[in-house]
């Protein structure tokens, strides 16, 4: 196969030996879990067997032990991932309702485009939670604008999430097996008369919500917001996983002569948890734990197709996940009382919903056989970087003025660089500030511990601020004794957010 001159500029720029120029095109694919914690794989602390295939994936790449989402919540480390700009910079990138428009301008740089843009097939397969259509959408007719219009070929996805309404595919620009004479009706203003919802029916359910979570019922579980119609399209819990990755292992089979792009985003383990029945039982921690074991079945089809088309060695697997990990966020499926002994979020504090490192700190494996060498690195990166690093893999050159946040660290992904970033800004309600190994939280007011899910979220009257290295866990606040850090930290923070710097 000939190479393209884009591909022979990317690979002199980064140094990388003609021979594996001259194997093929690198491919990319994103493995993105879903409330998937640090903690939650077998390499990074979690019982051994429990995630063989991403052990595997661990073992033939590099493993980052400092890798972040730039959110503890789902939309804004998706939009953050997609755009290159921090969510928090713009409005309406909180946490999304299943019939919330596009949050994303058509015709804007993002990650999808820069593939494109450069060559590459691109597609977007399973949750997706940035929004559909432009506020007015008829779930009956055209769905767009959405993955098309920023920079996918194609999409195979979810408007929002398993709880969320509406529990349809959507394929292009359609739902899946939509029938005309079934109108769809999403709504989440008010109920649907005659429709029966979890907290009126709750008869009716197979898994009850342990809270909210009580709205329409869709394959006998109640869900967030109200729904009528499209029967012959809505899903099926247990068969979700299936869906997902026989669309991305075709896609990759179908793709295997030309270079590809490959976003794969999976459900797992977000709730309902409701894996296939060949996983009920595997990991002995209850339906998340077996939604672990499905997650990892994913990761391994995907090895599998790589290796049985021959492109594993000219293809770049990155995986990762949104958010920090949650037990109970939801309903009564026995994730706390079978958790036993196993830490979701690894040795860190927090989780999804946390200003803790557990928010928004992320398993994070990058794996070219013969271009980033297996091992561990401690590097600082975050996936608001993505647009710009994936950018100077595919040697486009120039800033992108609307990655606003987005820094080129391809040489960290590649193993290369042991820094990374100087500063980072995490997200959770409020923002905190990475530098190195310190981590500042300023005063907040809010809640300490979240009621409905027990996360600890980081808020506390007076300033924070943690030594990483000595203290991953964040129990020892050293802000008093250490005066100047908190100061820098406050400068970097008010630097980040465009605002003059007040000392206090």
């Amino acid at each position: 196969m000939t190479l393209r001159p884009w591909i022979i500029v990317a690979f002199v720029t980064l140094g990388i030996p003609a021979s594996a120029a001259s194997a093929a095109p690198p491919n990319v694919v994103l493995i993105y879990a879903d409330d998937l914690g640090y903690g939650d794989v077998s390499v990074n602390g979690a019982r051994a067997g429990l995630t063989p295939h991403v052990d595997r994936l661990a073992r033939e790449g590099l493993r980052f032990t400092d890798a972040h989402a730039t959110s503890a919540t789902c939309t804004p480390s998706r939009y953050g991932l997609m755009t290159g700009e921090y969510p928090w910079r713009r409005q309406g990138t909180g946490v999304l309702p299943g019939d919330a428009k596009l949050i994303i301008e058509p015709g804007r740089t993002t990650l999808a485009s820069v593939f494109r843009d450069a060559g590459y097939r691109t597609m977007a397969v399973g949750k997706w939670h940035l929004g559909l259509g432009s506020g007015d959408l008829d779930w009956n007719g055209r769905i767009a604008p959405g993955p098309l219009e920023i920079g996918f070929d194609e999409c195979f996805v979810m408007a929002a999430t398993g709880d969320r309404v509406p529990c349809v595919y959507v394929k292009d620009h359609e739902v899946v097996n939509r029938d005309p004479a079934d109108p769809i009706v999403v709504r989440y203003d008010a109920a649907i008369p005659g429709e029966p919802t979890g907290r009126a029916n709750p008869e009716r359910l197979r898994l009850h919500p342990s809270h909210g979570h009580d709205m329409a019922i869709v394959d006998g579980v109640s869900r967030i917001g109200f729904m009528k119609g499209g029967e012959k399209a809505r899903w099926t819990d247990e068969a979700m996983a299936d869906t997902f990755t026989a669309q991305a292992v075709e896609f990759i089979r179908r793709n295997r002569d030309r270079p590809f792009f490959l976003y794969l985003a999976t459900h797992d383990v977000h709730v309902p948890r409701l894996p296939a029945a060949r996983f009920l039982g595997k990991s002995g921690m209850g339906p998340r734990g077996d939604a672990i074991a499905e997650f990892d079945w994913t990761v391994g089809e995907v090895l599998r197709a790589l290796d049985d088309t021959g492109l594993a060695a000219s293809t770049m697997v990155v995986l990762t996940s949104d958010n920090g990990p949650v037990v109970d966020d939801g309903y009564r499926d026995q994730a706390v009382e079978k958790l036993g002994g196993h830490r979701p979020a690894g040795p860190f504090r927090g989780g999804k919903y946390s200003k803790f490192e557990g928010g928004t700190r992320m398993p994070f494996i990058v794996r070219w056989p013969g271009r980033v060498q297996p091992g561990t690195s401690p590097a600082l990166v975050c996936q608001v970087d993505f647009v710009a690093s994936f950018a100077a893999l595919v040697g486009r050159a120039g800033t992108i003025a609307t990655a606003l946040d987005s820094r080129d660290h391809l040489r960290a992904l590649l193993g290369e660089d042991a820094k990374g970033r100087e500063t980072l800004i995490e997200q959770a309600g409020g923002l905190a500030v990475r530098r190195g190994r310190w981590k500042f939280i300023p005063a907040s007011s809010g809640a300490r511990i979240l009621a409905n899910t027990a996360t600890e979220t980081g808020n506390a009257p007076a300033p924070q601020l943690y030594d990483l290295d000595a203290d991953p866990g964040e129990t020892r606040n050293v802000a008093a004794e250490h005066p100047d850090l908190v100061e820098q930290l406050r400068r970097d923070l008010a630097e980040a957010r465009g605002e003059p710097h007040r000392s206090k």
